[in-house]
């Protein structure tokens, strides 16, 4: 793994630290950042593998207050290690800001932060649901968007804490029965219309059997059959994904073999949901703190305005 030399912890200690009091970084700093991270990610599986205890994190969707509620919650790397689910930009006002703290937090604490790739990290997405006008609106250019979407692609495809618990954003494909098929993917490229890399971002759980067509237009639906063969087939006892919004902000499914994690409270600023973060302890038990919105800005109330009636 790419270490920093010790000259350099001090700058992204300041990084990072002027990033949770919401300071604004220049575009010279994201840059360096981003070149800093792709290093990194380059080097890391497909599966990337997780130690526990870790915190597991959903969808955060640039509600960057949001995310230091949960920070309160769950406590800061390195005191806590965090493993986050992907779906870091769009529909929220901050996306930058999220991105760039949750990127700094991997580049500063490389062994204590595990990020993987959501569907929304990607160059399509962010430029029909908000991470592309921000960066515009905020830099003035496409340039930091063109370096945080050419860092998503090497983002791993999913974890898998201790070897038990397999973590993908979406879900389950039906070109992988093992974890090794998905340790075989060329994955750094834009996430594709269709095949499995598709499918581990875009895939949701079904209460029907077998293999379905997903409203969503991309991936698939899966039923419990599937996710306890594939359980089975791999040694697994658990499935954590995030990618849906749950009203409380963590949802069981399949008869507790599959759990579906979401972090990003009253999403869109008007879904009146709860978030949730999901604990790993070191016998690989589970447990869910919840939490609710920070109080909202002037600016998130237009933001709320402006988001459409369907979610991705």
């Amino acid at each position: 793994m790419t270490r920093l030399r010790a000259s350099e912890y001090g700058d992204y200690d300041a990084m990072v630290s002027a990033l949770l009091k919401h300071e604004f970084l220049p575009e010279e700093e994201v840059m360096t950042l981003c070149d800093r991270a792709r290093g990194l990610l380059a080097e890391e599986s497909n599966v990337q593998l997780v130690r526990a205890p870790v915190t597991v994190v959903g969808d955060i969707h640039g509600q960057f207050h949001d995310m230091m509620e949960m920070f309160k919650m769950g406590g800061l790397a390195p005191d806590t290690n965090y493993l986050f689910l992907g779906d870091y930009v769009d529909r929220g006002y901050y996306s930058v800001e999220t991105v760039t703290l949750v990127v700094a937090l991997k580049v500063r604490y490389p062994d204590r932060v595990t990020i993987i790739r959501g569907n929304h990290e990607s160059r399509q997405i962010t430029q029909v649901y908000g991470f592309y006008d921000e960066c515009m609106r905020k830099y003035g250019h496409a340039g930091i968007w063109k370096a945080f979407t050419d860092l998503f692609d090497f983002m791993p495809l999913s974890a898998v804490i201790e070897n038990k618990i397999f973590c993908p954003h979406g879900g389950l494909s039906p070109s992988i029965d093992t974890l090794d098929d998905v340790r075989k993917i060329d994955r750094f490229a834009e996430v594709p219309h269709e095949g499995p890399v598709c499918d581990l971002v875009w895939s949701d759980p079904d209460d029907r059997a077998g293999w379905g067509m997903s409203p969503r237009g991309a991936g698939y639906t899966f039923g419990q059959d599937i996710t306890e063969q594939f359980n089975h087939n791999n040694g697994l006892k658990l499935i954590a994904r995030a990618h849906q919004l749950v009203m409380e902000g963590y949802l069981w499914h399949h008869d507790q073999s599959l759990v579906t994690i979401f972090s990003a409270p009253n999403y869109c600023y008007r879904c009146g949901n709860q978030a949730s973060i999901m604990e790993v302890d070191d016998n690989l038990g589970t447990s869910f703190l919840q939490f609710d919105p920070a109080p909202r800005r002037g600016e998130e109330q237009q933001a709320a305005k402006r988001c459409p009636d369907y979610f991705l």
